[in-house]
């Protein structure tokens, strides 16, 4: 089992930055594709970007030049830097691991973002 802990999040006026933590336990945290989802209220909880255990990323278009993710492998955390935040990027943001070849397995509980215009 994996155990991922997220926090961070909070209100910000829409242009403004948060930065959200996800601090993993129980397991090997290297061996592990680390990633970062979202669900807004009525809609399907949606992808928002992945990093590999050498730093490879993937982000979904609708973040793209405006958050990175990012990981430390030594502090068994990753990381998700939101900049000019917009209010549709107002959500339940997930931490979640999936091995190299597996399915996103594991799960964090969720921290609320909300940009308020």
């Amino acid at each position: 089992q994996m155990q991922l802990v997220e926090s961070g999040g909070g209100l910000v006026q829409a242009g403004g930055s948060l930065r959200l933590s996800c601090a993993a336990s129980g397991r090997t945290f290297s061996r592990f594709v680390m990633g970062w989802f979202r669900q807004a209220p009525g809609k399907e909880r949606e992808f928002v970007a992945s990093v590999t255990w050498i730093g490879g990323t993937n982000y979904a278009d609708s973040v793209k030049g405006r958050f990175t993710i990012s990981r430390d492998n030594a502090k068994n955390t990753v990381y998700l830097q939101m900049n000019s935040l917009k209010p549709e990027d107002t959500a339940v943001y997930y931490c979640a691991a999936r091995p190299s070849a597996g399915a996103w397995d594991y799960w964090g509980q969720g921290t609320q973002v909300t940009s308020s215009s």
